[in-house]
C-alpha cells in the first residue's frame, strides 16, 4: 500500500513540474479561447443572407421620395440605441447618413448595451419628414443635453426603417 502511495505521489510531482514556461518569464503558456460568432434573432425569424451593405442601401434611399416604400434587408453596426428601452436605434450609412429603425408594432427591443454591434434588419425603408416635436423626443432618449435639444428647431428629411426582424451578431467565447 505505500509502495502505491509513493508511486502516485512521484507520478504528480512529474505530471506538475513539466509545465512549459516561457523563456524570461514565470507565467505559464497559454493559448487565447477561439471565439465564434452567433447572431441573436429579435422579432420576426429572418437569415442573414442576401443582406446588402450599408453603403448598397444608402444607394437605394436616394432613389426614393417622400411615401415611398421598399421591402429590404441590409447589415450595418448600432450607431445609437435609446438608452431608456431599446425601441430604436440608428444606423450609419454613409459618414454623416444614418437610418432610424423603428421596431414594428413596438413589438421588440434591442439590448440597451448594443450600441457598436453589427445588426442585420429586414423591413420596410422609406423616406419621411419628421416633425420638430418627434425630433426632440428621440434627442431627449437619447441623453441629448437641453441645449442640443433648444437647437432642434426645422422638421428633417430623414431614411427611415420599420424592421420586423433584426439579427444581432454577439461574439461567444469557447
Amino acid at each position: 500500500m505505500k509502495l502505491v502511495v509513493k508511486l502516485c505521489a512521484l507520478a504528480l510531482l512529474v505530471l506538475t513540474g513539466c509545465k512549459e514556461v516561457k523563456k524570461g518569464s514565470n507565467q505559464e503558456a497559454t493559448t487565447p479561447a477561439p471565439q465564434t460568432f452567433a447572431f441573436q434573432s429579435y422579432g420576426d425569424e429572418i437569415s442573414k443572407d442576401n443582406a446588402l451593405t450599408s453603403k448598397a442601401m444608402l444607394a437605394k434611399f436616394e432613389t426614393m421620395n417622400v411615401g415611398d416604400t421598399i421591402d429590404v434587408k441590409f447589415a450595418s453596426n448600432i450607431k445609437e440605441v435609446c438608452v431608456k428601452k431599446g425601441c430604436w436605434m440608428k444606423l450609419p450609412l454613409e459618414n454623416e447618413t444614418e437610418t432610424m429603425v423603428r421596431f414594428k408594432d413596438y413589438g421588440f427591443f434591442m439590448p440597451l448595451d448594443s450600441q457598436g454591434k453589427e445588426v442585420i434588419v429586414a423591413g420596410k425603408a422609406f423616406v419621411k419628414i419628421t416633425p420638430v416635436d418627434e425630433l426632440k423626443h428621440y434627442a431627449e432618449d437619447a441623453g441629448k443635453s437641453a441645449e442640443e435639444i433648444a437647437k432642434i428647431t426645422a422638421p428633417k428629411k430623414e431614411y427611415a426603417f420599420e424592421a420586423n426582424g433584426v439579427l444581432l451578431k454577439s461574439e461567444i467565447t469557447l
